[in-house]
């Protein structure tokens, strides 16, 4: 079926395991790399732990991007080698800046892994812009309460980071971006702003229409350059609105890493292969780095 004019492509996320934890990749993909500095995207879950379970991703490196957790249902426990240690909850945001390297695990925190219970998720990688690709390393994180809200006819709307509608998110961006949270009531209808070059909506729950094509959850719908486009729920809906400047040249993506100069991925796997990362502070576990044949 053809895709309605203000859409540009459809993109069918990929299975993946992360710590035992089921995922689906929706960027990077084949039909699109990135979507404003959006360079990742991963659904996480949803999945139902047995009491005694849980989610466990060993410590890890990463460079040249921040990463960015939003969680829709569970709990998650951040640590990292800057001496962070932060749970997380549904609502809330947690900005981790790798810059020039940071290490961090996430895990089932206490409480959760003792009760088990229900976890789905999403994280993102955002890229940096060039001069920032080794900045400082930085960790920031914003409750439920702080981020700012929107209510419409039939639509509430919660921002992450960026700029949208007028709201400013307290989370550093270092580009112009936005990621938001939004429902919407049976029959109503969100128009998405224009106002960023890139934009895209990945479907959460129910059922998104553009143009009477039906978009259901578990598709990330990337929309053209400067379309307008208005959004319709055919049922009771949710997704999660990305988007925003073009990111200032291509970037590689390798295992954790991201990076305008493929060299600089090239020394990150060395050095975290020869133990000279930070470790974290009560978590000596890691995961080793995979083979690295091309870029």
């Amino acid at each position: 079926m053809p895709q309605p004019d203000p859409v540009e492509t459809v993109i069918i996320p990929q299975a993946r395991d992360i710590g035992g934890f089921g995922v689906r990749r929706a960027l990077p993909s084949a039909k699109r790399r990135m979507v404003g500095p959006f360079v990742f995207l991963d659904e996480m879950g949803p999945a139902d732990f047995a009491p005694g379970t849980g989610m466990d991703v060993r410590p890890h490196p990463h460079i040249g991007l921040a990463t960015l957790t939003y969680l829709l249902d569970g709990a998650l426990f951040h640590r990292d080698s800057l001496g962070h240690a932060q749970e997380i909850t549904p609502g809330a945001v947690n900005l981790m800046v790798a810059g020039r390297g940071v290490v961090h695990s996430e895990r089932s925190p206490p409480a959760f892994r003792a009760s088990g219970g229900k976890m789905r998720g999403l994280q993102f990688w955002i890229g940096l812009p060039k001069k920032f690709e080794e900045t400082d390393p930085g960790f920031e994180h914003h409750g439920r309460e702080a981020l700012p809200a929107l209510e419409g006819e039939g639509f509430r709307l919660r921002l992450a980071i960026g700029a949208l509608h007028g709201l400013s998110a307290p989370t550093t961006a270092f580009s112009s971006c936005f990621l938001a949270d939004v429902a919407l009531d049976a029959g109503a209808t969100y128009e998405l702003s224009a106002d960023q070059e890139e934009r895209a909506l990945y479907v959460l729950a129910g059922e998104i229409a553009i143009d009477g094509a039906a978009f259901p959850a578990g598709e990330l719908v990337v929309i053209r350059p400067g379309a307008p486009v208005a959004l319709r729920a055919k049922q009771p809906s949710r997704f999660a609105a990305l988007g925003g400047e073009a990111m200032d040249g291509p970037r590689y993506l390798w295992w954790n890493f991201v990076s305008s100069d493929r060299e600089r991925i090239f020394a990150a796997r060395a050095a975290w292969e020869a133990g000279h990362f930070k470790s974290i502070e009560g978590d000596p576990e890691f995961i080793p780095a995979p083979e690295l044949k091309a870029l």
